[in-house]
């Protein structure tokens, strides 16, 4: 899909024709030829964002464009396309969905409508994805989660993403990480990041994973919270730290120079500096 989405925008503004000029935000004039998205996966709702990435090898990047003339024409979103996806790609595209609507949670640019959406994807995501890895043809798991993602998407594509897409894109790009899997492995070190500034979303992330309860306060709910994303992480069988993919400490320094420039990472609700990310790969080491 975002191949297709790189080519239906050269075709008609062929003034983009290299498609490295379309890394980030592009002043595109036209719209892309129509393309009709068919997800089978249920994970990065491309059929209906403003997104699409690429991987420049010759600066080993991901390149991550941002064009509202991209949105595909049709989407079908048909679960049973997705009935023969492995259980380790269910899991990482799932909490590809689950980082998606956290990060458009919490979003600077987060905002009433899109909370809504995204409160509701997390509570889907969190019921519907252990079903989907541990039984691959079972409808009720495919149908919630490839309903989940999409609704996730409407609303990041929106409002954007945060450092953990930031640091993830890198991990992708220099290691050939499956990208769900790098931000699974960032979301919980990463929340607990934002909490500062993010706790009183988190008390919505709580309830919507059913793990809030009458009495708790304010951080109690968000570390709950915290908990219950790494809980499903573990269930659904994502790595946990760095070492399991191969990333040594050596190798931080250059994961977090193509981090800190992400065009997700100013996204992120707590101001970031390639500090503080150098700090929270270290953290997952």
């Amino acid at each position: 899909m975002d191949t297709a989405k790189g080519i239906g925008i050269i075709v008609n503004n062929p003034e983009y024709a290299d498609v490295v000029s379309l890394e980030g935000v592009a002043p595109t004039k036209n719209k892309s030829l129509p393309i009709i998205a068919l997800p089978t996966t249920a994970g990065t709702a491309a059929e209906t964002t403003i997104n699409y990435v690429i991987i420049d090898e010759k600066r080993q990047a991901k390149m991550v464009c941002v064009d509202p003339n991209d949105i595909p024409a049709v989407a079908i979103v048909d679960a049973e396309l997705m009935y023969s996806l492995p259980k380790s790609t269910t899991a990482a595209t799932g909490m590809d969905a689950m980082t998606h609507a956290i990060e458009g949670l919490i979003t600077k640019a987060a905002w009433e409508l899109s909370d809504m959406f995204e409160i509701k994807a997390i509570e889907m995501i969190y019921k519907y994805l252990p079903t989907a890895v541990n039984e691959p043809t079972n409808p009720v798991g495919r149908d919630g989660m490839a309903v989940a993602q999409y609704v996730a998407g409407m609303a990041f594509s929106n409002v954007g993403l945060g450092v953990d897409h930031g640091m993830a894109h890198p991990m992708s790009a220099l290691h050939d990480v499956p990208h769900g899997v790098a931000c699974a492995i960032l979301l919980p070190t990463v929340m607990r990041f934002n909490m500062p500034v993010a706790k009183d979303k988190y008390i919505h992330i709580a309830k919507a994973c059913g793990v809030y309860r009458d009495g708790m306060t304010t951080d109690e709910a968000a570390e709950a919270a915290c908990l219950a994303i790494e809980d499903l992480s573990r269930r659904v069988g994502i790595p946990q730290h760095l070492t399991e993919l191969g990333i040594t400490e050596s190798d931080i320094p250059a994961l977090a120079e193509q981090a800190i420039r992400d065009v997700c990472t100013p996204g992120n609700p707590r101001d970031v500096t390639k500090e503080d990310i150098i700090a929270l790969y270290k953290q997952i080491l």
